[in-house]
């Protein structure tokens, strides 16, 4: 069957929300031959048995389960490749994006020139509903951020629901970061040209059911995107990350190294050696869940990588300890002799950890 649209859906325990979805996508697209496919992250609520049963009785709808492969931006870009028409939109299924714009964002298409239809929060006649103070914030510093990689001046590259020409997205694919959340900025980020786009406003309605995904990874994976476009020619964007993680762990070592030194009166070799190994666990489970997502260590592993990680680094920890030392017996600030033997101690563990620690799963 000839499509002219599809719809690209991401799932993670939507179960609540997919069959009112469909309802309300089949009833605004009366006149358009239409799919959805659904793209489930192995959800656990039930939603992945709903979807297999809703896509054998309709075939306008199609599911794809994903097992050890995980992040809306991949999802996306899964679905959209498996599409079948020339036109794709993707959107929640929280039901928070207003579907009665999609007859409307495909009606732009019949102008030959646009290549993406993007529905704002932020455009004039927009409705951000109960989205809160905070969030509201949170998107716009994410928007002024993201005029660092953009070429273009978009009131909301942070939109989840877009709608775009298939032809776009294979042109655009291999220059894709697709990791993390912000797949709308990754693709306008990623052409070599301006981009073609209108914008039309969102109504942003408020959750059905479920729980929202965002939290402090998103935000993280925000900055690997941003990192990514900006210097991931030139430097590794895994180095950037464990080096960003690299200075949380400077700073946990500090106040471990204060209370212990300071406050309690530690000898100095005591309380450097317990902070150092306090911010190394410290740095091994935020590069865990954000640097090495796609690596990901579970289970046993997680503990057996921990303790790799202590053996990999542990000849950088012992040049942090002796280094520092040595400059506190010279009569170095105690934090100043710190903070050195801190940075000398994590010029090896990045090396050696992505050799030994992080090394099986291939990215």
């Amino acid at each position: 069957m000839l499509y002219q649209l599809s719809i690209v859906v991401p799932t993670l325990n939507e179960v609540g929300n997919i069959e009112l979805l469909c309802n309300k996508i089949a009833t605004v697209l009366k006149e358009i031959n239409w799919e959805i496919i659904f793209v489930d992250d192995n959800s656990t609520d039930g939603t992945k048995e709903l979807l297999k049963k809703i896509s054998s009785q309709h075939r306008h709808i199609r599911a794809i389960h994903r097992i050890n492969r995980t992040g809306l931006s991949s999802a996306c870009i899964e679905g959209m490749l498996a599409s079948k028409a020339p036109i794709v939109a993707v959107m929640d299924a929280d039901l928070q994006h207003d579907e009665t714009l999609l007859p409307t964002m495909f009606a732009e298409f019949s102008k030959k020139s646009l290549n993406i239809a993007v529905a704002s929060r932020f455009a004039a006649g927009a409705e951000l509903g109960d989205f809160s103070a905070k969030r509201e914030l949170l998107s716009n510093i994410g928007n002024l951020l993201s005029r660092l990689v953009l070429k273009v001046r978009l009131t909301d590259p942070l939109s989840g629901f877009f709608m775009l020409r298939k032809e776009v997205l294979h042109e655009l694919s291999p220059r894709l970061y697709g990791k993390g959340f912000k797949i709308l900025l990754d693709i306008f980020a990623s052409s070599k040209k301006p981009l073609n786009f209108i914008e039309v406003p969102l109504r942003f309605n408020t959750r059905h059911s479920g729980e929202s995904k965002l939290d402090t990874t998103t935000a993280l994976e925000f900055i690997g995107l941003l990192c990514h476009k900006l210097f991931g020619k030139i430097i590794p964007v895994r180095f950037i990350l464990f080096s960003l993680v690299g200075l949380t762990g400077i700073g946990v070592h500090l106040l471990v190294l204060t209370v212990l030194h300071i406050a309690i009166n530690t000898q100095f070799i005591w309380s450097q050696t317990i902070a150092t190994y306090i911010a190394m666990t410290s740095n091994y489970f935020i590069n865990n869940s954000f640097t090495y997502r796609d690596k990901k260590l579970h289970g046993k592993k997680l503990l057996f990588g921990l303790v790799s990680f202590y053996l990999v680094c542990s000849l950088g920890a012992f040049l942090n300890v002796e280094f520092a030392s040595l400059l506190y017996e010279n009569n170095f600030h105690w934090a100043i002799a710190g903070t050195a033997g801190a940075l000398i101690g994590a010029v090896l563990n990045y090396g050696l950890s992505s050799m030994f620690t992080w090394k099986k799963t291939k990215t």
